[in-house]
């Protein structure tokens, strides 16, 4: 089996993308790889008013920046030596299969199979849209 040298993981706060996290912790300290983690700012859950906003869209990065550092220090204090986190905007399994990936060039994805409910309450069809599209090897953690 081909060693993982970079680990690419979705986060989200749902229950799902947190066993997505943990289980990419897991194995990114068993094969010493370096460990990205994402977020995506998804423009479809703001509405018009908030969009057209920037203060609150600076607040809401600013937020997620904040969040993904929390992930970054988890990941850090159970182990994994090279962590870096990106954020994202736009439509979640767009966004990582056609900026991320091909930016970071990591040898596997893992994502939950859900998302937290937004406006849409999908993830099922965002991590059916990366696993057929990624370019590389998708697990979906349940």
């Amino acid at each position: 089996m081909k060693k993982m040298a970079k680990i690419l993981v979705g986060v989200d706060d749902s229950a799902d993308a947190l066993l997505a996290f943990d289980y990419a912790i897991e194995r990114a300290v068993a094969e010493d790889a370096e460990l990205i983690i994402t977020s995506v700012l998804e423009s479809d859950e703001l509405s018009i008013f908030q969009a057209m906003d920037k203060d609150y869209i600076h607040g809401e990065r600013s937020e997620l920046e904040k969040h993904i550092l929390e992930y970054r220090d988890k990941a850090l204090k159970q182990g994994v030596k090279d962590v870096r986190t990106i954020i994202a905007e736009g439509d979640a399994g767009e966004s990582i299969v056609k900026n991320v990936i091909p930016k970071v060039a990591p040898d596997l994805l893992i994502i939950g199979s859900e998302s937290k409910k937004g406006i849409k309450g999908r993830f099922g069809s965002q991590a059916a849209y990366m696993a057929k599209h990624a370019p590389i090897s998708v697990l979906v953690v349940r």
